[in-house]
């Protein structure tokens, strides 16, 4: 692998349809549920698909060499006569860390909210992402405010353990309605055999036997 310097090329596009896999894989990669529980939770492929199919203009990848570098997903939000721009998700590939891709996507995003109305920038982040803290400090973003997130386990709550037996019940139900023998309808009396093993023979037809 080569080294990096100045002259290496990060090019900064908008997310295109074949970037949505990459851009995915690489933020499952980087979110995982140890490090960032509250990202993990949050992240999926509908993140990518919904804000690529709503607001491709600020949704943006990085590229050097042709492999992905980075990736910034953002959006626009508009309440009475404030105009927000909301960074959503940035993500650096390992491999590029260190090198100006954040910046670049940061800058990139930021000047095409401004050119669109933005005139108060939002980002938010998991509070242990000490990196991502300082970074958006050093690029400008203060007034800290944390968010709690509170939890809890369903399979402890009485309603889950009354819907568990229920689901139970219903099935030992279906099961025994499904090993019952069938009850078989009884002949009618004085009707012959081949009339009933025959529907569709008619009068006519026994007659001229």
């Amino acid at each position: 692998m080569k080294s990096f310097d100045e002259t290496d090329l990060i090019y900064v596009r908008e997310l295109g349809i074949d970037d949505i896999s990459p851009v995915y894989h690489l933020g499952e990669q980087l979110f995982t549920s140890d490090l960032y529980p509250y990202l993990y939770r949050t992240w999926d492929e509908w993140e990518v698909i919904g804000l690529y199919n709503t607001d491709p203009e600020y949704c943006l990848v990085a590229e050097t060499d042709g492999e992905l570098a980075g990736f910034i997903l953002g959006t626009i939000i508009t309440k009475a006569s404030w105009t927000y721009g909301y960074i959503l998700w940035l993500a650096v590939n390992p491999k590029f860390q260190r090198r100006g891709v954040a910046d670049k996507l940061v800058d990139k995003a930021i000047a095409r909210m401004i050119e669109d109305g933005a005139r108060f920038m939002l980002v938010d982040t998991d509070p242990t992402n000490n990196p991502a803290v300082k970074f958006f400090n050093r690029k400008g973003f203060g007034n800290i405010r944390q968010h709690i997130f509170l939890s809890m386990n369903l399979s402890k709550h009485e309603h889950y353990g009354r819907l568990i037996d229920y689901e139970h019940q219903k099935a030992e139900r279906a099961g025994y309605r499904r090993t019952r023998p069938a009850i078989r309808a009884r002949k009618p009396e004085g009707i012959a055999n081949d009339v009933i093993l025959n529907p569709l023979v008619n009068e006519t037809q026994i007659n001229d036997e």
